[in-house]
């Protein structure tokens, strides 16, 4: 068992599910037992631990972690001064950014951050919504909210700010948005003496690539197909730019297949175009990961 290692913080509560399905995919088994805040991992340099979101970037920033998995957001909510190693732009919907938004019931007539001043603010970013307010010139009450913040607003609060990525929950709530305070995604940190060290850089390194070839694969898929090589050129063209696919011959030698990893929004359109180029036995298959 080797005795150097990197403690990990592993974000508890929202993420936590799309966390372990993201390791599960760079080929690291994270397991989560009930009651445990130790996950177990297959990899003896890697020690686990299950902490809030929230609170992960400080202990990073501290050093009782060298390194975790928490948002932009509570990075600049802890004031937290580490390591930014990587965007890893995944969620527990979707892989689009989660927004910090201002908000206030549907018939407020509050309109605009300047109808704030003396207002009260509901939050569980306080420091991030005094530092939006100060911006504009604007001094409210932002007390901290733990929990149910879009209830709050009327009958406690005058409005509150609260993260989302539909914005379902606020339209529920009979909330409208009425500004964005800032939009932020999953970051890989260190603490700043851990990153110092050249063991620990590496590993990390080496854990990130993993990682971001996993969270690509996401969006890519391979593309088979048989080309009779007076196509070739044809259906190369139709490829998107800067694309090298693989070239191999098969047993007419006529014939060519040509593999491709693309993105898959692309699919729908480029394969119609290069069955008319002559492309035969299109298949198309998932990627595990995109590993450059």
């Amino acid at each position: 068992m080797s005795e150097k290692k990197i403690k990990l913080g592993i974000p508890k509560g929202s993420l936590e599910e799309a966390t372990v399905k993201l390791f599960a995919k760079a080929g690291y088994k994270v397991t989560i037992k009930s009651r445990s805040y130790f996950p177990s991992i297959d990899d003896d340099e890697i020690e686990c631990m299950l902490i809030r979101a929230q609170e992960i970037a400080r202990y990073v920033a501290d050093g009782v972690l060298d390194a975790g998995l928490t948002g932009k957001d509570w990075v600049m909510e802890n004031r937290a001064d580490v390591e930014e190693i990587a965007d890893l732009v995944y969620s527990k919907q979707s892989t689009r950014p989660v927004r910090w938004v201002l908000a206030v019931p549907n018939d407020s007539d509050i309109h605009s951050v300047k109808d704030l001043e003396g207002k009260r603010i509901a939050t569980e970013a306080v420091n991030m919504t005094v530092d939006f307010l100060k911006k504009h010139g604007v001094t409210a009450n932002v007390e901290f909210s733990w929990g149910a913040t879009e209830v709050k607003a009327p009958k406690l609060v005058d409005a509150i700010v609260e993260v989302t990525e539909t914005g379902n929950s606020l339209r529920a709530n009979n909330l409208r948005i009425m500004e964005t305070i800032m939009e932020s995604n999953t970051k890989f940190i260190m603490n700043k003496e851990s990153y110092k060290d050249t063991w620990k850089q590496n590993k990390v390194n080496r854990l990130v690539m993993m990682l971001k070839g996993a969270m690509e694969a996401n969006t890519k898929v391979g593309l088979m197909m048989n080309v009779p090589k007076a196509s070739l050129d044809s259906v190369i063209k139709i490829l998107p730019e800067n694309m090298k696919p693989t070239i191999s011959s098969l047993t007419d030698e006529s014939w060519v297949d040509v593999n491709v990893v693309i993105q898959e929004k692309l699919v729908r359109e480029i394969v119609p175009d290069l069955k008319e180029a002559g492309a035969q036995d299109i298949v198309e298959y998932p990627l595990s990961k995109v590993i450059h």
